[in-house]
């Protein structure tokens, strides 16, 4: 793994990355309002999502690149695969209730393919429920991202293979703004030096590192200098709505 942590990969134990791990853990939680059966999850990340979705789950598949941070054997109805997608490798057409892939689908280059693969795994009547970063949300180019959408990109391309959408999107209250605001002035600091737009010109593996060193400063700093705001974020200070320009993340739930 790298040397620093990726601030694609937040922590529940790191205080700054309160702001969005809260957003994070409160799609898990309002994915296990919805879910039954058997249950496919795209990016098991650390795996703080397991002990949030298992419960609701007959069994439950969770999938990543990465080994998760966490010991699953105490989980009885639940397995890790490692695995690069797409494809779903090894996985049968119509075997899944619900598939969910949060903040994933951003970092796949072959996006329609991944769709197209998630509508073969589910069943006829089965449910995708996947959430990715808003693009006009967005305060600078994220090297780790293939790319980023906007609420109509969006619902082009999980139209593509489902016919019903629900496009809801999280936003947050005004203690969430109020961080957001701050954030946003904090970047504009650092991206005022890049008076050539750099950022959108080089290739997104020059910037990566770059990013990640930049981006967990930036939000050490913001902890720094705005500690009770950044600790007491919780999921409540987020809701959800439908998607428009002003949600943080897109949080769609689309039935085969």
């Amino acid at each position: 793994m790298r040397s620093i942590q990726s601030a694609e990969r937040v922590s529940q134990q790191d205080v700054s990355d309160n702001y969005v791990f809260q957003r994070s853990q409160l799609a898990y939680h309002r994915a296990a309002e919805l879910v039954s059966g058997s249950v496919l999850e795209i990016g098991t990340g650390s795996g703080y999502g397991v002990s949030i979705i298992s419960p609701h789950a007959k069994s439950f598949i969770t999938i990543d690149k990465f080994e998760p941070g966490i010991d699953l054997s105490g989980y009885g109805n639940v397995e890790f695969h490692k695995m690069t997608v797409p494809p779903l490798k090894g996985i049968a057409s119509n075997s899944f209730d619900f598939v969910i892939t949060f903040q994933v689908i951003e970092h796949i280059k072959d996006d329609f393919g991944f769709v197209r693969e998630i509508y073969r795994v589910l069943k006829p009547g089965g449910q995708l429920i996947v959430s990715t970063p808003n693009k006009k949300m967005s305060l600078t180019r994220n090297p780790w991202h293939v790319r980023e959408y906007t609420v109509d990109e969006f619902k082009n391309l999980i139209g593509s293979h489902f016919g019903e959408i629900d496009a809801q999107g999280v936003f947050g209250d005004e203690k969430v703004m109020d961080y957001y605001a701050k954030n946003k002035k904090s970047v504009e600091n650092i991206t005022r030096f890049d008076i050539f737009r750099l950022q959108y010109v080089l290739p997104r593996w020059m910037l990566k590192i770059p990013y990640d060193i930049l981006n967990r400063m930036n939000r050490r700093r913001l902890l720094v200098d705005n500690r009770r705001l950044t600790s007491t974020i919780t999921m409540e200070d987020y809701r959800f709505a439908t998607a428009d320009d002003r949600c943080f993340d897109l949080y769609f739930i689309a039935r085969k």
